[in-house]
């Protein structure tokens, strides 16, 4: 088999909890190599669990998830840091360590998951840096940086491991509108690279300007612009 046609995110009949409660059921669908996929919903309605699920920070209790090669219902925690390579994370808030450089919190994330050779990791990071136009942030703290450099930074942060897919939950969603219509541009170049996305957004005007896919959490389902009649509307 040729797996490399295989979608790069598969979920079958899975159900998606917050702490003890369903708030997904059967949800079903796929994300392909090199697809831009949104992700919607009101607050509360599922989107950053479903995103969790995906990346293991949350138990899958019922159903099938594959992503990037790693069955969700057996991986072990031991593995977890072995399936975050193979994927990008992106929070709205950063999440970057104010006390250290920006050096130092790529360099953190790539010892964390098996980088050990200096030379690659610096020649890496500046690989990255290059690719968010930030060439000459290495030395600088986080506080030095506007929010659309933070935010590039941490979509630096997610390529370092060159990822299947990246999960980015709500990237543009504390930006002024100009600076994130650039940061969505940066991940339509990645996208175009052949990196997946799935994007959860509030954002209307990115919905209705650019025709990707949707998905959208509503009423405890998961609705795929696929398959249904998607609205966006106001009313997440």
């Amino acid at each position: 088999m040729d797996f490399s046609i295989q979608p790069v995110l598969q979920v079958h009949q899975a159900t998606i909890f917050q702490g003890v409660n369903p708030v997904l059921n059967n949800v079903d669908f796929s994300v392909e190599q090199h697809e831009f996929v949104f992700l919607i919903g009101r607050t509360g309605s599922g989107k950053s669990s479903l995103l969790k699920t995906l990346y293991a920070d949350l138990e899958l209790k019922s159903g099938i998830v594959e992503v990037a090669g790693f069955d969700l219902r057996t991986i072990k925690s031991k593995e977890i840091p072995f399936l975050r390579r193979k994927i990008g994370i992106i929070f709205q808030d950063f999440q970057l360590f104010n006390d250290r450089t920006v050096a130092e919190n790529l360099s953190f994330v790539m010892k964390a998951t098996g980088w050990t050779d200096k030379v690659k990791i610096k020649s890496r990071m500046a690989e990255v840096l290059m690719l968010v136009d930030l060439n000459n942030a290495l030395d600088k703290m986080p506080h030095q940086l506007s929010g659309g450099e933070q935010q590039r930074v941490v979509i630096a942060r997610a390529l370092l491991n060159e990822p299947s897919i990246l999960l980015a939950d709500e990237p543009t969603g504390n930006l002024d509108p100009d600076v994130a219509d650039g940061i969505f541009k940066l991940f339509q170049e990645i996208n175009k690279k052949g990196t997946a996305i799935l994007m959860a957004t509030h954002n209307h005007d990115l919905l209705r300007k650019y025709p990707y896919r949707v998905l959208k959490c509503e009423n405890g389902e998961l609705l795929d612009s696929k398959t249904h009649d998607v609205s966006f509307g106001t009313s997440f």
